[in-house]
């Protein structure tokens, strides 16, 4: 990535809350629980594992390796989280929540005016070992447009059936 590697990152991660928004709000329930199957995520448990990373991932690992560097490793994450906690929130109290808690993430992390060298930091993954603070800010971006992807995808194949021969053209049914 560029120079601005930064700047780039933040561009993407400060849209995500307003893609997910004018994507999700006010749809029908049948689209935002979707599933692709058994133990695949809707549009709706994604949002709770996006709460959760914004809460107990992204940035503290940032401030970790800040603080501690590679003494101090990284607590594991447990990336279904949000199977395990209460369902039934309205979709849009998520949307709003994810909004607020990204923008407060997305504030903090401009505020720490970051040099790239300090993009070189590393700190202690518990399964990878060490990781710079720039790979931590390259898989934060990735993984919302993974979950970008994700939640389009499932949304598409809803209508597998229904599209008929074109499923050939969509590669998305595929």
């Amino acid at each position: 990535m560029s120079a601005d590697f930064l700047d780039e990152c933040l561009a993407v991660l400060s849209r995500t809350p307003k893609t997910l928004d004018a994507l999700l709000r006010g749809l029908p329930v049948a689209w935002t629980e979707a599933t692709e199957g058994a133990g695949t995520w809707s549009p709706y448990i994604v949002m709770g594992h996006l709460i959760h990373c914004e809460k107990t991932d992204w940035m503290p690992r940032a401030m970790m390796i800040l603080e501690h560097g590679p003494a101090r490793p990284f607590e594991p994450l447990d990336r279904e989280a949000q199977l395990k906690a209460p369902q039934g929130r309205p979709l849009d109290d998520l949307l709003d929540e994810f909004g607020e808690l990204r923008l407060g993430n997305v504030d903090r992390l401009r505020a720490l005016a970051l040099q790239p060298a300090q993009l070189a930091l590393v700190g202690t993954h518990p399964a990878f070992g060490p990781v710079t603070l720039r790979q931590l800010l390259a898989t934060w971006t990735a993984h919302d447009m993974a979950h970008l992807l994700q939640v389009s995808r499932v949304m598409a194949r809803r209508l597998k059936s229904d599209v008929g021969p074109w499923a050939e053209y969509l590669s998305v049914m595929k």
